[in-house]
């Protein structure tokens, strides 16, 4: 899969925002070329929010065990929920061992930093796990939108 596919498979589900940050919208520079993929049905960035997913073009300090810096490599990161989490790693959330090759590409792992709060990672989705990344992202999606949802009932009671 590439990044465009992912981003236009996510852009399908409802009420999702696909943010790019670049130069012109003052997000740090870091950010540019990532995509933040958002519940927000009604299209505004969410004030307090994290995204379900993202997708990553580089190394980010402390998270270089996943060797972004290689040629045409990206990281789709996928806040699935525990019950994915531990049906794709067998394992409850942790964070990677340290001699885990978070670097192997088209594998469902746990995330390089966020791996103890169940986000899961794949470097370079392929042919082995392009079908698992749509579903653990339809799993991420439907659990912010039950989110959402839950804080849009609990402020209008």
């Amino acid at each position: 899969m590439t990044i465009d596919e992912i981003i236009s498979f996510v852009e399908d589900l409802d009420g999702v925002l696909a943010v790019r940050p670049g130069p012109d919208d003052g997000s740090p520079e870091i950010s540019w070329g990532d995509t933040f993929l958002y519940y927000a049905p009604d299209g505004a960035m969410p004030k307090a929010t994290q995204p379900f997913a993202t997708i990553v073009t580089k190394n980010y300090p402390g998270d270089e065990r996943s060797r972004l810096d290689r040629p045409d490599t990206f990281r789709v990161n996928i806040a699935a929920g525990k019950d994915s989490f531990v049906d794709s790693t067998g394992h409850a959330p942790r964070e990677p061992a340290p001699d885990d090759d978070l670097g192997v590409t088209d594998a469902v792992l746990a995330h390089p930093v966020y791996g103890s709060v169940g986000w899961l990672a794949v470097v370079n989705p392929g042919r082995r796990t392009d079908g698992a990344v749509c579903e653990l992202l339809r799993k991420a999606h439907h659990l912010a939108r039950s989110r959402h949802e839950r804080r849009a009932g609990s402020t209008t009671s």
